[in-house]
């Protein structure tokens, strides 16, 4: 069983300046392997492969995304200099959350850097056969980060409620003023 944290935010998401995006590698990962896209061409082709990502390409990827409709990954990573191709992909790669952006860390010219931390994706923490003290060191780096991700224009209560929750059990409700 998977363990995973919901936390809600007090911030207003319609509003650019109360948006909080990031990634944080957790100390023990999340027990998940994440297949990882990455659109590159020249060095960078080799960088993401060794980094660990499952599929590499430019226009040819483009191609296999639009005309088979390929979508066995979990994340999209690309440089740059392929925004250009990746963009033609918006309405496919948008609804479902894949889209790189620049804010999430998913557009950078080191794509081996972002592969490596692409294994955190949402708020999983863990599985339950990690024991309490991986879980709880994991849970501390996601929440450390997402309070340190607090947007200067955020009023009011940032952390609303938080539960921590194995993919078949109940959740359990952490007190928030914990991570003022």
């Amino acid at each position: 069983e998977t363990v995973e944290v919901h936390v809600r935010l007090g911030v207003d998401s319609r509003h650019a300046d109360q948006q909080v995006r990031g990634a944080v590698v957790l100390p023990n990962g999340t027990g998940k392997k994440v297949r990882v896209a990455v659109f590159a061409k020249g060095d960078k082709v080799q960088a993401a492969i060794d980094a660990g990502a499952e599929i590499v390409g430019g226009e040819d990827l483009m191609e296999r995304i639009q005309k088979e409709n390929f979508m066995e990954f979990d994340v999209v990573i690309a440089s740059p200099d392929m925004m250009g191709i990746v963009g033609r992909l918006g309405k496919i790669l948008g609804p479902r959350g894949l889209m790189p952006n620049p804010k999430a860390g998913t557009v950078t010219p080191d794509v081996a850097r972002a592969v490596t931390e692409a294994n955190i994706i949402h708020c999983p923490i863990g599985k339950v056969s990690f024991g309490v003290e991986k879980l709880q060191q994991n849970f501390d780096t996601l929440l450390g980060a997402i309070v340190k991700a607090k947007p200067a224009a955020a009023k009011g209560q940032y952390v609303k409620s938080c539960v921590v929750a194995t993919t078949m059990g109940p959740g359990i409700k952490i007190n928030p003023g914990r991570f003022v």
